[in-house]
């Protein structure tokens, strides 16, 4: 599968990296550093190139989206056309220091980052993921705490798209847990906000991880 990463600052060029050793052909793009997107594809190996976002998308099937959230309205219309392309996104509404999911949202209506993205490509398959885990923990050498696989939420309303982004998913070393679809990204990125200051007020971060339990 072809992954254009847009926005390879820790998260982007983390899972660009595990996927590229996984198999995939991922484009490395936008990043504050153009020497950074060559380092990256170079320790990715040799299923990573690097390009602009634009190119990203057009070669790719699946789009991280992994841009700060006060760049989302400026990166879009960059990108080119979306149409049928599967956008995964694990974007934040956190302000750097965490101090809580406190950026407005550009709209009158009180939706998720990822319903956001959704509005801005209306013919694309939004999927969110990979916001209740840390890049730390992901560039790490394993996702596994001991014995247990932590687990990822995933959530979309489209089942193909959602299909193929857990497989991805567990391919990076977690469990893939369906939430539902893209109106529970209300939800998890509420999850998520908890979660980072959790792990920050416990001194736990970056090495905390959260599984779903099944009986």
């Amino acid at each position: 599968m072809k992954v254009g990463i847009v926005g390879s600052g820790n998260m982007g060029g983390s899972l660009g990296t595990l996927w590229a050793r996984a198999g995939h052909e991922v484009i490395f793009s936008y990043s504050r550093d153009d020497d950074n997107l060559c380092q990256l594809a170079t320790l990715a190996g040799e299923r990573a190139t690097v390009g602009t976002p634009a190119e990203a998308v057009a070669q790719s099937e699946v789009i991280l989206l992994a841009v700060g959230f006060p760049m989302l309205e400026a990166v879009m219309p960059t990108l080119g056309a979306l149409d049928g392309k599967v956008i995964l996104t694990c974007m934040s509404g956190l302000r750097p220091d965490f101090t809580g999911q406190t950026i407005g949202l550009p709209t009158e209506l009180k939706i998720s980052v990822a319903e956001r993205v959704q509005q801005l490509a209306p013919h694309a398959h939004v999927v969110e993921a990979f916001n209740i885990t840390f890049a730390e923990v992901l560039a790490s050498e394993s996702r596994q705490f001991g014995s247990d696989r932590p687990s990822i939420f995933y959530c979309g309303n489209n089942p193909d798209a959602k299909k193929i982004v857990a497989g991805l998913i567990q391919e990076c070393g977690y469990d893939a847990v369906d939430a539902g679809e893209l109106i529970v990204a209300r939800s998890l990125e509420t999850l998520a906000t908890a979660w980072v200051q959790f792990a920050v007020a416990s001194q736990l971060f970056p090495d905390l991880g959260l599984k779903a339990l099944r009986r």
